[in-house]
């Protein structure tokens, strides 16, 4: 087994993972904690990449991305064909897996709790990180490993945008399709196991975390009835 697209693809999950938690976790607080108009078209986006083909969605990015998109246009930015390109494809098939759950572990924290704190003299950004993002951080890890599980998996739209050059975009994923046309299974048997372990090991411990998360609400729920 060549484990040289292993690791670029634990490299672009990685990538991918910081773009999760950081545009996710946002994205999930707005959305948990606000009401504007237009709200409902935001989060449909969102979740489009769970409906669309990977070839719509990989076919989105050629354009923002490739030659006339913003990226080439106003920032003079080309990374079509690169690794980082995956990472971007990835990171956007597993948003709405990171949002989705991410903002409903904050929606089920109490906001009594975070008034009491912000009644104690907290600023809003004090309260973020000392109520909310504890009480709610099961379900945002739990959010963060089912996002970048999809995003290690991802394939139709990381071909579009990156290609699949050996050494430098071919990821795991791939190079499973490679080895299976060139009718090298024995090759493609030790990726899939490797991809399969990896997938499930997420999974088990996202579902821990989930079902941890559900206790602490519970155990939020039965605390503010016995007051």
């Amino acid at each position: 087994m060549n484990w040289d697209p292993f690791f670029l693809s634990l490299q672009v999950t990685a990538v991918a993972t910081i773009w999760l938690f950081v545009v996710g976790l946002g994205l999930a607080l707005i959305l948990a904690r606000r009401r504007f108009p237009g709200q409902t078209i935001l989060e449909t986006i969102i979740h489009l990449p769970l409906v669309l083909p990977p070839s719509v969605v990989g076919y989105y990015l050629l354009l923002l991305l490739g030659r006339g998109g913003p990226l080439v246009e106003w920032l003079g930015v080309s990374l079509l064909f690169t690794w980082p390109a995956a990472s971007i494809a990835s990171a956007i098939v597993g948003l709405p897996l990171m949002v989705q759950s991410a903002r409903a572990a904050i929606a089920s924290v109490d906001p009594a709790l975070e008034n009491a704190a912000r009644t104690l003299g907290s600023s809003e950004l004090e309260v973020l990180w000392r109520v909310t993002l504890p009480l709610a951080k099961r379900g945002i890890l739990a959010g963060l490993i089912l996002g970048s599980t999809r995003a290690l998996g991802e394939f139709g739209a990381t071909l579009m945008v990156a290609g699949n050059i050996p050494g430098r975009t071919q990821t795991l994923p791939l190079a499973i399709y490679d080895a299976v046309q060139n009718r090298e299974y024995s090759a493609a048997n030790q990726m899939v196991f490797v991809i399969t372990i990896l997938a499930f090991l997420s999974l088990w411990w996202a579902r821990r975390f989930e079902q941890s998360q559900r206790r602490s609400t519970i155990k939020q729920i039965n605390n503010k009835r016995s007051i």
